[in-house]
């Protein structure tokens, strides 16, 4: 089990890019679903939960956008690029979150606000996958500077000489 559970670090961003455009593709098919077919189509949702609760708990060994991502499509793209894992995983967190909340308000049929939260998961993965801009990455960072994240959670986070190359 221990190896099961865990998250990667560091990371192919290159992959995290392709399992982002996963999920916008994703979101954006169930926002056209839920607007034009009818709301029943939202509960793809809940698969859109489970996958980042998936990556949150164990990187991509369980979710199947994650295998397909490092195992396909990644190594197609050329060299890895690697990146710190935390970040990478605490945004994964934030997907989970969003989307679980979404799924209790559509549970209480409250299906305006899941189709807002859709719409700025749009956003996210939108950034992601198309520009390698990562929300999360860049809330992971500001909570480290603010010392509610621990400096220790991610040393090459905290200290930038860690990302770069030594002079030859």
């Amino acid at each position: 089990m221990a190896s099961l559970i865990g998250f990667p670090n560091p990371v192919n961003e290159k992959a995290a890019r392709v399992v982002a455009g996963g999920v916008l593709v994703l979101v954006i098919a169930t926002i056209l679903l839920g607007a034009l077919a009818g709301p029943a189509w939202l509960w793809l949702t809940a698969v859109l939960a489970a996958g980042f609760v998936a990556r949150v708990l164990t990187g991509p060994k369980l979710s199947p956008l994650g295998q397909l991502a490092t195992r396909v499509v990644a190594p197609r793209l050329g060299a890895p690029k690697l990146v710190p894992g935390p970040p990478k995983r605490f945004a994964q967190g934030m997907g989970a979150t969003m989307t679980i909340a979404a799924v209790v308000l559509l549970a209480l049929g409250i299906t305006p606000a899941v189709f807002a939260i859709l719409g700025l998961m749009v956003v996210a993965a939108g950034l992601e996958s198309l520009f390698a801009v990562c929300l999360g990455c860049i809330v992971f960072g500001w909570l480290m500077r603010v010392g509610v994240i621990p400096q220790e959670i991610c040393a090459e986070c905290a200290d930038i000489s860690l990302r770069t190359a030594p002079v030859a």
